[in-house]
Formats: C-alpha cells, sequence, structure tokens
C-alpha cells in the first residue's frame, strides 16, 4: 500500500482542517482493498494511537476515537480511578476525574475515564509510526480477504492474466488478487509470458504472514481431472465418475472412468464426438496424450486396458500386497513399459499397485526358482527326498507351517502319501516348528525386546525379531509408529510415486490390523 492516503491523514491531524476528507479516505481505502471500511478507520485510530505514544509517552495508555459522521479525531488517555494514585499515568483519583469532566460523577473506584489530550504536530518519526501500523493493519485485513474469498475454491480450476515471471514462477491476477504457478507446478516447456490468460487447479491457500497464499497449479493430475469434469456433462452430473488418474506432465497421462448409469460408454462419453470432448482437454494441457481406461472391480482387467497398446497375456493378483504380474510376450514388452518406463510407471499411480512386467518365458523361470526354493526348503528342514518334496509344494503346501497345521487326513488324500508318512510329516513339521521358536525367543532376548512389547498381543515371533532389528525394543517405541510404518506405503516424490518398505510388510499384515495394534498400545501406554 502506498505511503499517500494516509500522510495526508497526518496532515489533517496537523493543520485540523477537511476532517471529512479523512472518512472520504477511509471509503476509497476500503474500496480499493474491497475490505471493511470500518477496519480502515480501526487501523487509523491505532496508528495515530501509536504515534501519540511517542509524544506524551509510551507509559501512557492512548487511545483515539473517529468520530464516524464528521471526522473529529479525540486522542485520550485512559486512566484508572482509585482512591489513591501511585502511578499518575494509569491511574487518577476520583476528585481529580470529576474535575476533568462534571459526567465522571456517575463514576465509581475501578472505573476507567478518559482523559482527552491537547492536538500536537506530528513530526516525521510520529508519521512513520503511524503509516507503518495502518499500513500493516490494512495489509492484514486485505490477506485475510483475500484468503476468506479463496479458502473454499481450493480443489478447482481458476483462471487470470498472468502478471509477471519470477525465477521460473508465474504470478497471476485472479483480480485484484494475486496466486502463484510456482516453477514445479508448470507443464515442462510451456511458453507463458505476461499478459496470457491461463487456467489453473487451484492446489492450496495458506494463511501466511507474507508472500503468496494462493498456489495453482497446472501439472497436478487434479487439472486434467477438473478439466474433464468441465468438458464432460456426464462427469459433472454423476453419471460418470473418475476413479483415479496420473499424469506426465507435457507428455502422457492416464485416467480410468467408471460408469454409474450403465447404459453409457464412459471412454466414448469422455472422448466425445470426433475426439471433440477429449482434445480440448489436450489442448489446454499443451499437447499430452491422454489414455481413458474402463474402470473395472478386477485390478487384471484395469492393468490390461492400462498397459494399452501391449497385449496382456495373463495378469497374477496378490491384493494382500497390492502387487501384480503382468505377463505378455516379448513384442509386447517393450510397449507395455513404454518410453523410459513411461507407460507402466502411469499405470503404477493410476491402479496404486506395485506392477511388475515380465515375458512369459521370465514367468515360467521364475515360478521355476520359487517352485525349487520351496521345495528345498521342506527337504531341509523336513529331512524329506526330493520327490516328496516336490509333491507336496505341487499339492500347495509351500511352507513348514501350512503342513504343521493341515491334517493327517489331508495329507493322506494327496496319492503317494500313506497314512504313516502323514503322521510322520506332521510331527517333524511340529518339531521344526517348536526348535525354530525357542531360537527365535532367544534372538528376542538377544536383542533387546522388553516384556511390554513381547506380551502385546497380536504380534507374532517374527514380528518380534524384525521389530528389534530396526530398534523397536519397548511398547512405546511402537506407539509412536503409523500404521503406514508397519505396512509399507507410496510416497509422491518430486512427483513421483515411490514404494515405502513397512517394517512388517513381509508378514501380510494389513492396515486394519497395523491400526488396531497401534491403537491398543497407545491405550496400553497412556492408562499407565
Amino acid at each position: 500500500m502506498g505511503f499517500g492516503p494516509f500522510f495526508f491523514v497526518i496532515k489533517m491531524l496537523n493543520r485540523r482542517a477537511d476532517k471529512l476528507e479523512l472518512l472520504r479516505i477511509a471509503e476509497a481505502v476500503a474500496l480499493e482493498k474491497s475490505i471493511d471500511k470500518e477496519l480502515i478507520i480501526d487501523s487509523m485510530e491505532s496508528g495515530i494511537a501509536k504515534a501519540a505514544k511517542s509524544k506524551f509517552g509510551s507509559e501512557n495508555e492512548i487511545t483515539v476515537q473517529i468520530n464516524r459522521d464528521n471526522g473529529d479525531i479525540g486522542i485520550y488517555r485512559k486512566l484508572k480511578i482509585v482512591e489513591k494514585p501511585m502511578n499518575l499515568n494509569l491511574e487518577i483519583g476520583l476528585t481529580e476525574a470529576i474535575s476533568i469532566n462534571k459526567e465522571n460523577e456517575e463514576k465509581k473506584i475501578g472505573d476507567e475515564i478518559l482523559q482527552p489530550l491537547p492536538s500536537f504536530d506530528f513530526g516525521r518519526i510520529a508519521a512513520q509510526t503511524a503509516k507503518q501500523v495502518i499500513s500493516f493493519s490494512v495489509r492484514e485485513a486485505e490477506r485475510q480477504r483475500q484468503y476468506n474469498d479463496f479458502k473454499d475454491k481450493k480443489d478447482s480450476i481458476l483462471s487470470g492474466i498472468v502478471k509477471r515471471l519470477e525465477f521460473g514462477n508465474v504470478i497471476v491476477d485472479l483480480g485484484g488478487t494475486e496466486a502463484i504457478i510456482q516453477k514445479t507446478e508448470m507443464i515442462p516447456r510451456e511458453n507463458i509470458k505476461a499478459g496470457d490468460r491461463v487456467k489453473a487447479y487451484c492446489l492450496d491457500v495458506r494463511r501466511e504472514q507474507r508472500g503468496q497464499q494462493i498456489f495453482l497449479s497446472r501439472a497436478n493430475h487434479k487439472f486434467m481431472e477438473k478439466l474433464f469434469i468441465q468438458e464432460v456433462p456426464e462427469i459433472y452430473d454423476g453419471l460418470i465418475e473418475i476413479k483415479s488418474s496420473s499424469r506426465d506432465p507435457g507428455s502422457r497421462a492416464k485416467i480410468c472412468v467408471k460408469a454409474i448409469d450403465t447404459s453409457l460408454d464412459p471412454v466414448g462419453a469422455c472422448v466425445g464426438m470426433r475426439g471433440s470432448r477429449v482434445q480440448a482437454v489436450v489442448n489446454e494441457l499443451q499437447g499430452e496424450k491422454i489414455d481413458i481406461v474402463n474402470w473395472s472391480e478386477d485390478p487384471a482387467i484395469v492393468v490390461s486396458n492400462a498397459l494399452s497398446p501391449a497385449e496382456v497375456l495373463r495378469v497374477n493378483v496378490d491384493q494382500q500386497n497390492k502387487k501384480l504380474d503382468v505377463i505378455l510376450t516379448e513384442e509386447n514388452l517393450s510397449k507395455a513399459i513404454g518410453r523410459r518406463g513411461q507407460n507402466v510407471r502411469l499405470a503404477t499411480k493410476l491402479l496404486n499397485y506395485e506392477i511388475n512386467i515380465m515375458t512369459d518365458q521370465e514367468d515360467s523361470e521364475r515360478r521355476q526358482i520359487d517352485f525349487k526354493e520351496k521345495t528345498e526348503n521342506l527337504i531341509k528342514n523336513l529331512e524329506l527326498d526330493e520327490t516328496l518334496g516336490q509333491l507336496l509344494v505341487a499339492e500347495g503346501f509351500s511352507t513348514i507351517d501350512e503342513i504343521k497345521d493341515t491334517t493327517e487326513e489331508q495329507l493322506s488324500k494327496i496319492e503317494g502319501i500313506e497314512d504313516e508318512t502323514a503322521k510322520e510329516l506332521i510331527d517333524r513339521a511340529k518339531e521344526y516348528h517348536q526348535k525354530d521358536l525357542e531360537e527365535i525367543s532367544k534372538k528376542i532376548k538377544d536383542l533387546g525386546v522388553e516384556n511390554d512389547l513381547i506380551s502385546h498381543k497380536g504380534l507374532t515371533p517374527g514380528m518380534l525379531v524384525t521389530l528389534g532389528e530396526q530398534n523397536i525394543l519397548k511398547l512405546s517405541d511402537f506407539a509412536d509408529l503409523a500404521s503406514d510404518e508397519l505396512t509399507g506405503s507410496l510416497d509422491e516424490i518430486k512427483g513421483e510415486k515411490v514404494k515405502i518398505r513397512g517394517y512388517l510388510e513381509d508378514f501380510a499384515l494389513s492396515k486394519k490390523e497395523a491400526d488396531e495394534l497401534i491403537m491398543s498400545a497407545r491405550d496400553k501406554i497412556y492408562k499407565v
């Protein structure tokens, strides 16, 4: 805000003329800044009071009153009525109070009065002080007004004129209010210059002491979603739902859509007649290629659609660990991966699944390795011959615990396994399990895991070892964790989703189970 309008306030105080002009200034500034006139006058009162303190002494409590009708300015010292005044700057006797004004006769001990102060000539320092207070108050009010106007516009598309460029950031005029598109939120290689009209997604509206408050983005995947809502009436009306989206800004994007009204073709509706609807979005995104994917309850179908134009042979789904193994021919491998891994990377963001791309041969080799490892585990630890080990794994018994927990009757159903052999297998599995438990218990003790964590219901010995190796030794350590730290998560770093491994990820712990374990630990800690 300029100094001029408020310098005039000080000049008026000095010459005591044109008092109504003060009110006109307040009204003009309020109109210009779109803030309440009353707030402008309040800030003037505070600024004049601050300046008056420099004249009459900071130990005084000064108050200023501007008449809202005629612009008269009254400067007063606030005094408290006491029996024996000790501080004459803040206190006054009742007799002295009455001598100031006859109306104070109704006052009593403990009440406050306003003592009029004489007019004085505001010097340069006092004028500067008043100007600073008024300007600060008006700036704060303007920021608050901006925040109130735009806080409900978060998560929507805003349009404005590019005002200037600063170090790669774009400052946008939204009509009396500035917003910023940071360099990282711009579409790469996009040529924007001052005077251009731009659309952008309102990423955040923050209440800050200085700097921009409204943060826009043209690179965020939500920007594309909002553009589709504008271009496709069926999405706006709720007949088609956007399930997820992912972008490599300026290059390629994917959007997954679902028809709420089953009579609609969601992909066709988004494409539009002769591609008119999707082309409008593409043009706004500077030619970004957009793949529109039909949503399904089956992640295998979605990933097959998302990796188009690659033809998928089959998909192995691990919903517990949110992993997908996509198997295809050698010819389709490069299509599925895309240039520099772009296609599979965008599909990973779209589905929120970890996607492993492999050829049919690689899948076969992986299965053989997995079969061999499981077989060798049974042969080594249960002292079996190779044929029996392979037979058990082929029938679905891939771990020693699975054999321990089965029955003799179930094992005997396998061709080639007699009743006596079945009993011996279960006995050996139980014996190994017990020995393993003893070794794990010793390891837990050696790691220094404390009893309160060991006895926490829901944590298995294997989990305790893993936690101990991560130096999580006490129940209070465990209670301080978040569920994502146990199960793992996908974090976004520089616009890319990165897999963060969880401490107990190998134990197929669900997020709900992790939450319950942590909350029960916190209950124990806080109750103590």
